[in-house]
């Protein structure tokens, strides 16, 4: 699996998203419980990026109309949105706020669960 170097450990906002390209689509970037996660940046429902939300209990949610979507499978927790949003594999290599994040090749996605 191809992975990319999207950005340093310490660049991700605490309880928000960091939008980066993968290939030419856009990732936003989240931390939850110690661990790093990567959805695909759009809201399933209004086409709007999840980055600009906030990030609370490993959920994102979208600041358009408040769907919440659970940042380690995609799955939507609230409504509006009912269809899961893509998400990637990450890793972190090295140590504290200069590790590097790496992400999988964003044209093959791991979907969700059904929802």
């Amino acid at each position: 699996m191809l992975m990319v170097d999207v950005c340093a450990l310490g660049d991700i906002p605490d309880d928000g998203a960091l939008r980066v390209l993968v290939g030419d689509r856009a990732v936003a970037i989240a931390r939850c419980d110690g661990a790093v996660y990567a959805i695909l940046d759009v809201c399933s429902h209004a086409d709007v990026p999840l980055s600009e939300g906030e990030v609370s209990d490993c959920a994102i949610e979208c600041w358009l109309h408040g769907s919440q979507f659970d940042l380690r499978t995609g799955v939507p927790l609230s409504l509006p949105a009912t269809v899961p949003v893509p998400v990637f594999a990450v890793e972190i290599q090295g140590e504290g706020d200069k590790a590097r994040i790496l992400v999988a090749d964003a044209s093959v996605s791991v979907p969700g669960p059904p929802a």
